[in-house]
This record gives C-alpha cells, sequence and structure tokens, in this order.
C-alpha cells in the first residue's frame, strides 16, 4: 500500500487539502485526531503519560488536553519527553490502519511530518504552503485566538522554505479551484505510481 504524507503550517489548509483527496475516494488517516482518540482509549498510553505528567492528565471525562499543554507549553523537554511517549503509539497505529484499507494508496495528514519522524513511513510527501497574512487571517477565524498566538505557532513551526526541502511536492493553497487541480494532478499520479508497484 502507497503511503503518502501531507504536512503543512498552521492556516495553510492542508486539512481542506486533504478532504479533496478524501473526496476522491482516497483512504485519510488524521494523526492529530488519532493521537487524542489513543491518549484517551489506550491503557498503556494513560499509564505512561500520568506517570509522566501526574494524575492531573485525566479527569473522570478523559485527557485533560489543556493541563497537559499547560505541562509542555515552552518548555522543550517536556515536549520531547510527551512526545517520545506518543509518537510511536501513532506511527504503529498507522501503519495497521494502513494495511487494513482498500484504496489505491492512503493519506496520512501531520502536521509534524518531518519533525516527529512520520516522514520515514511514507513513501511520497505533500507540503501546503500559504501566504503567513492569508495562514494568520485563517487561524484566527478558526480558532478564535489573537494574532500573537497564531503567530507564535508559526514561529514554532518548520518554515515554507524548509518544508519545500523536504518534501516531494508542494501545493500553494490560495484559491481552492487552483487547489482542486493541484489535488486531481496528484491523485492521478499517485494512483499510476501505486499501481505500477503492484504490477
Amino acid at each position: 500500500m502507497m503511503r503518502v504524507g501531507v504536512c503543512g503550517g498552521i492556516g495553510s489548509g492542508k486539512s481542506t487539502i486533504c478532504r479533496m483527496f478524501a473526496e476522491r475516494g482516497i483512504a485519510l488517516y488524521d494523526s492529530d485526531a488519532r493521537a487524542k482518540a489513543l491518549m484517551n482509549d489506550s491503557a498503556v498510553l494513560r499509564e505512561a503519560l500520568i506517570e509522566a505528567f501526574g494524575e492531573a492528565c485525566y479527569t473522570t471525562e478523559g485527557l485533560d488536553r489543556r493541563y497537559l499543554a499547560s505541562q509542555v507549553f515552552g518548555n522543550e523537554k517536556q515536549l520531547a519527553r510527551l512526545n517520545a511517549i506518543v509518537h510511536p503509539a501513532v506511527k504503529e497505529d498507522f501503519v495497521r490502519w494502513a494495511e487494513e484499507q482498500t484504496s489505491d494508496y492512503v493519506v496520512v495528514e501531520s502536521a509534524i511530518l518531518f519533525e516527529s519522524g512520520f516522514d520515514a513511513l511514507v513513501d511520497k510527501t505533500v507540503a501546503v504552503l500559504a501566504p503567513r497574512s492569508l495562514r494568520i487571517e485563517r487561524a484566527m477565524s478558526r480558532d478564535g485566538a489573537t494574532r500573537g498566538q497564531i503567530e507564535a505557532r508559526i514561529e514554532a513551526q518548520m518554515g515554507d522554505d524548509a518544508l519545500v526541502a523536504k518534501a516531494d511536492f508542494a501545493i500553494v493553497n490560495i484559491h481552492l479551484e487552483d487547489v482542486a487541480k493541484d489535488v486531481a494532478e496528484l491523485d492521478y499520479l499517485f494512483r499510476k505510481i501505486s499501481n505500477e508497484q503492484t504490477r
């Protein structure tokens, strides 16, 4: 099964691109959503997180994301600790999931595809880019965050130049009609490559 990784910074519109692939019949794995689900559902992860960050990680409703975020925000050591617990579980879950799919190829959406080492699990990578001002505008209206908060998150993420240097393909997400054409072209290419691999 051929695997395609889609990445991009906050407000770039990678979820929009991924939805377009899904609408074309391609199985989609949302690594962020799966990470949240696994942190709630996996007894092994729950135990590891409580050991690392304390009982307050969980309430009767499940994972207390706000508390966990407060423990790792601005603390590289603690963030690395969290990632060392969660990332391997998500990778394992993705590999298992991909093997069960029947579409020509699969797409995994990951904001930190390269930073997390997730790129080692995929065959092709697509970086989604957009002008900084548009990204800020999108993220502010979506998240209800301030300009300063969004700018801080952009600064903390891998820059567009680095993404382009690492990715196999790049899509500039400004106008939906243009993006739809790019996705259609990539979909055709990925199906072709996948079919050649399985011959």
